[in-house]
């Protein structure tokens, strides 16, 4: 039993590189979720749900896909990938950045549903209101629409720290299983799992992913009823 809280050098290498890479992902897709879940509410245009359809592609992409795709474009041979090696020396492909790009790109499909179902469910009329008395665009959405959606930014931050910790697919394609690099979490338990006579190690990362992810259901559910209680105080 007093094995099961002994944890070994690689394996707090993993939790911590899969804290780091979730916490990264969140920070950067919250913003970019936020201006494409507005706009994908409030504006109608043509091809509106081939944009939509694109966006939401990761959600039922098999992961693995989603990696391969991200190798062919961010690789040392694809086009952007290879513009950063050849110009900045820096290889995107199988590093750190390979593993925030793959969370990032599995979890904004989420960040940006969440958001954009929040969106919808202010009144237009308070924002129209607000532009009468002449608020600009960039002062309604930061005093009205914005406030008023703040539960569906806060979930949607929430999930996508939540999806990043839970990332296999895309991560182990596109970033490879290297110790101390790019093994996180869930990458550091299939590594265990295909080793005889390491359950032990296999159910101590088991557990602190299961616990990470609870903590981080029960603090979106927490600051959503903190928010909703503070509107309606």
């Amino acid at each position: 039993m007093s094995e099961l809280f002994k944890y070994t050098a690689s394996e707090w290498s993993a939790i911590q590189l899969s804290l780091s890479v979730a916490l990264i992902c969140a920070v950067i897709t919250l913003p970019l979720a936020i201006a494409v879940g507005w706009f994908l509410a409030r504006k109608k245009f043509f091809g509106k749900s081939v944009v939509e359809g694109i966006i939401h592609l990761p959600l039922v992409l098999p992961p693995i896909t989603t990696g391969y795709l991200l190798l062919l474009v961010f690789g040392n041979r694809g086009f952007i990938g290879k513009f950063f090696y050849e110009l900045f020396g820096i290889q995107i492909a199988f590093s750190f950045y390979a593993a925030v790009i793959a969370a990032i790109f599995v979890s904004f499909p989420l960040v940006t549903r969440s958001i954009r179902l929040s969106i919808e469910l202010v009144d237009q009329k308070l924002e129209e209101a607000a532009r009468t008395l002449g608020a600009s665009n960039l002062r309604v959405f930061f005093t009205i629409t914005l406030p008023l959606a703040l539960p569906g930014v806060i979930s949607g931050f929430i999930l996508s720290f939540a999806r990043s910790l839970g990332e296999f697919g895309a991560t182990i394609s596109f970033a490879g299983n290297i110790e101390g690099k790019t093994q996180t979490l869930p990458l550091a338990i299939f590594s265990e799992m295909q080793v005889p006579g390491q359950e032990a190690s296999t159910m101590r990362l088991v557990v602190v992913s299961v616990i990470l992810s609870l903590l981080a259901m029960i603090a979106a559910e927490f600051l959503n009823k903190r928010v909703i209680k503070s509107k309606t105080a």
